[in-house]
């Protein structure tokens, strides 16, 4: 059973390359989670959506066709389009994390060795290590100070902007780093990025790190202390940039989710009146096992949720019970994409592959399927009748061959609510690498088939 190459559909390819230049310039200017929730608020307010705390505030009933979101601590974010049925029905769910694989600050950060000044790091996600070295890195953050002011900083990103970075050794000297594991090549402490040399006249203590608090104070008003209230976020700076002479792909950080989040997020914006309540809901902290407050195991969309049905003149436990048992979700996440020059690890017939459209992942897991759900075939039926319908092209694929590995998304948290979930995404080269590489027609048709799903299912 193969599957066609989507970009025959296409003899004026206008609208795929529309599109994805709209999907470059959100992943160039948002890196991080805070930044892509501010920047859909924004958009989606001007679509007509509110905040649900306004409506709780003021008392007022939702109707069919109304438009709401709720913020989650500036980095997750849920927004509803009322359906015609009540919620009790269920609703349609695009599910997607908006965090992605980088570098953290610590806490206590900068210090200064041999008249460096350097940012001390702590990995987040799964990483290889040895990629982040030598590579320009720009520093996204906030910093929330003891008035209750919150500073935002980008640094490394625009054309004037210096950038930072990490060494790795020279080659002349590697001999007994060679020798070492990839997963050892370059340990976690090693992952300091260097920051400045130059000391500040008259300070005889640490005068280079005197340097850089003292632009970070003149800059932007910030001490050495306001460290320990700050969340800062290495990743590797520039814009997302066309990939292959033909220009069919993308090639930009953070595409492991925003390649499933951002067309998410644009195929609710696009609806106006839908039979069943439409949700898009993103999330951070998958990368690392979508816990706290802002992953997908807190209670944020369940509670919200009831607010929701509360202000529509629903509310009851049972039917809240009722609305997460019989809804539907795509649990919208990466596949990986075959690679010819790694064969070895992938299953061809099982395989997605870049330029054949979005990706169903039946099931996700580690080597027996363990962790992954397992998506009913009754469900999956379903979805390939109203792909089909709509004309969307799509492959089925596996996280490579059954004993290499595997991988997670949030599918099986919303799945313990006894709803229909399934993995659904774009196939991804280079994936949780500081670039990754994306077919331009597969965002496309992800996009597609995410406004079918929440159009006809």
């Amino acid at each position: 059973m193969k599957t066609e190459n989507a970009w025959k559909k296409y003899a004026d390819k206008t609208e795929v390359f529309a599109f994805c230049e709209a999907y470059k310039d959100f992943i160039s200017s948002c890196k991080t989670e805070r930044e892509c929730v501010t920047e859909m608020v924004q958009q989606a307010e001007k679509a007509g959506y509110r905040n649900i705390d306004a409506i709780i505030e003021s008392g007022e009933t939702l109707k069919a066709g109304d438009k709401v979101y709720a913020n989650n601590k500036g980095k997750g974010l849920a927004l509803y389009l009322i359906g015609e049925e009540p919620l009790e029905k269920g609703m349609r769910i695009l599910g997607a994390h908006i965090d992605s694989p980088r570098l953290d600050l610590k806490q206590n950060p900068l210090y200064e060795d041999q008249e460096l000044a350097l940012l001390d790091t702590h990995y987040y996600g799964g990483v290889k290590k040895y990629q982040w070295v030598t590579l320009p890195l720009a520093l996204h953050g906030v910093v929330s100070k003891k008035d209750g002011e919150n500073v935002t900083v980008v640094i490394g990103e625009e054309e004037q902007d210096p950038v930072l970075g990490i060494s790795d050794l020279l080659i002349h000297l590697s001999q007994k780093q060679l020798q070492k594991t990839a997963a050892e090549v370059v340990e976690g402490e090693k992952l300091d990025m260097l920051v400045g040399s130059i000391p500040l006249e008259g300070e005889e203590e640490e005068p280079v790190k005197a340097q850089i608090l003292a632009i970070l104070k003149e800059k932007y008003g910030i001490e050495e202390e306001d460290f320990l209230s700050a969340e800062f976020e290495v990743v590797p700076a520039g814009k997302a940039r066309d990939y292959g002479l033909d220009r069919s792909m993308i090639m930009g950080y953070g595409q492991d989710d925003r390649v499933c989040s951002y067309p998410s997020f644009a195929a609710i914006m696009k609806q106006e009146q839908v039979k069943y309540t439409s949700v898009c809901l993103l999330v951070d902290k998958e990368e690392i096992g979508s816990v706290g407050a802002t992953g997908m195991q807190s209670k944020f969309f369940e509670n919200t949720t009831a607010e929701v049905m509360n202000a529509c003149g629903q509310y009851s436990e049972l039917k809240l019970r009722r609305a997460l048992k019989n809804s539907m979700m795509l649990s919208s996440d990466v596949s990986a994409a075959f690679d010819p020059n790694f064969p070895e690890v992938m299953e061809k017939k099982n395989s997605a592959y870049l330029g054949h459209g979005m990706t169903f992942n039946k099931y996700t897991g580690a080597r027996g399927k363990s962790g992954s759900n397992d998506a009913n075939a009754e469900y999956l039926a379903k979805l390939r009748k109203v792909m089909d319908e709509e004309q969307v092209a799509f492959q089925t694929a596996e996280l490579g061959k059954v004993d290499q590995g595997g991988g997670g998304t949030i599918a099986y948290i919303l799945a313990n609510y006894n709803m229909e979930v399934i993995d659904c995404g774009v196939a991804v080269l280079n994936m949780h690498a500081p670039w990754e590489i994306t077919s331009k027609v597969d965002v496309y048709e992800a996009y597609r088939g995410y406004c079918a799903f929440l159009q006809n299912m």
